[in-house]
């Protein structure tokens, strides 16, 4: 790679996380994360400074971030969601949304923290409304979220030469969004939900915000329509 900042994005084959590394492009080297090799091939072919970093992120050791000395910025776009009452959810989906939403985010930044702390770098760990406010149907959800924001407020205390900053976007236009919808037996109204491009460019701003600023939080909601 040159000698252009570097940016992680894990989520990348798709919706926010492929959008986020779009906005990203024209400034910097990327690493795309993901599990879908040939989508993240696809997506590198029109990014110059792009290559895939296919991984499970659930899975993701101490070899998968070899090589990686110096990181400017580490982006989570990565997550799941399952809707269902507290008496509907059992254990094993409370895992699962834990262990990918939370554990898994936590441990990359882990492994990652030596090339972060190299280029005084920066963590953005994209949220959702379900972090800030809990609904009925969403509570799993919602404690993983929240314990996203848990996560990213302890590293900025721990880690005071790094930057880190949260995006609680609301409902986005997603292949995530429409299962959602489908789970809630609702209607996808694309034009109600935000644009991920739109999200992207908040995680623009507080990546290039300048270096006597620190974007601590960013709350993005769509103009229209419902804000869970």
């Amino acid at each position: 790679m040159s000698a252009r900042p570097v940016a992680l994005v894990t989520g990348a084959s798709r919706g926010i996380g492929a959008a986020v590394a779009r906005a990203l492009a024209s400034t910097h080297d990327l690493l795309l994360g993901g599990r879908d090799s040939g989508a993240l091939e696809e997506l590198c072919a029109g990014l110059p400074g792009a290559r895939p970093w296919p991984v499970e992120l659930t899975a993701v050791t101490e070899a998968d971030v070899a090589g990686i000395d110096r990181l400017d910025v580490l982006v989570h776009s990565a997550g799941v969601v399952t809707l269902g009452r507290i008496e509907q959810t059992p254990a094993e989906v409370w895992r699962r949304t834990m262990e990918v939403n939370v554990v898994a985010a936590a441990e990359l930044t882990r492994l990652l923290l030596p090339a972060l702390r190299a280029a005084g770098g920066h963590v953005v760990l994209v949220n959702s409304g379900a972090g800030q406010r809990a609904n009925p149907g969403w509570v799993s959800y919602a404690a993983s979220k929240f314990a996203l924001r848990a996560l990213a407020d302890g590293l900025r205390l721990e880690e005071p030469g790094l930057r880190v900053t949260t995006v609680y976007p609301g409902r986005v236009d997603t292949d995530m969004q429409r299962g959602v919808r489908e789970q809630e037996n609702g209607a996808y109204e694309a034009e109600k939900y935000l644009n991920p491009d739109s999200v992207a460019r908040a995680v623009l701003a507080a990546v290039t915000a300048s270096p006597d600023a620190h974007v601590t939080e960013i709350t993005v909601r769509p103009s229209a329509g419902p804000v869970s």
